[in-house]
């Protein structure tokens, strides 16, 4: 394995914390471009959120934030499938991550599938091609994430699920805030 391979892997795990081995393979796939090597390892960890979305994830923890000013505040319930996951470093900035989005971005679902069907439909009906970016404003996990805008929720998650192997979701949310 030649040098510059050797450190775009580094530089591909330290990005990602994805494994060694799906690093390499992320960058042979790609032509050791990075950029589609991180899209590529996003896309390997939402086919293994797909075939975990039957799993339970019974283990987890509650995040919160509150921002500086005390006027705004936020709480998730963040699942994995094991306590090893949700006792980890890199969970509990994931679920301090989110908590922080929600604080933000104030989302009223955590995904489509939450949305009463009656106002599902009602919104496809009035909104027509414009119900994606309601979505988007609406859902947790289709809203850009505030630290990086080419990435949704959803795809952070990814990034974990691809990082851990096990399922990872957000359970409950809840948002609090002062107004004046």
């Amino acid at each position: 394995m030649d040098k510059n391979l050797l450190d775009k892997i580094k530089q591909l795990r330290e990005i990602t914390g994805a494994p060694i081995g799906k690093c390499k393979e992320a960058l042979e796939k790609t032509n050791g471009d990075l950029e589609k090597a991180q899209e590529y390892l996003r896309k390997i960890g939402e086919s293994l959120l797909e075939k975990k979305k039957d799993s339970s994830a019974g283990k987890g923890i509650v995040e919160g934030y509150v921002h500086f000013n005390g006027r705004v505040g936020a709480l998730i319930e963040l699942r994995s499938e094991t306590d090893f996951v949700s006792k980890s470093d890199d969970f509990k900035k994931l679920a301090h991550e989110i908590a922080l989005q929600v604080a933000t971005m104030n989302p009223l679902y955590i995904s489509k599938e939450q949305i009463p069907k009656e106002i599902l439909k009602e919104k496809e009906l009035s909104l027509g091609q414009d119900l994606e970016k309601w979505l988007e404003e609406v859902c947790l996990l289709e809203q850009s994430y505030i630290k990086n805008s080419s990435l949704k929720i959803k795809d952070l998650i990814s990034e974990f699920v691809n990082k851990f192997g096990e399922k990872i979701e957000v359970r409950k949310m809840a948002r609090l805030s002062i107004d004046e």
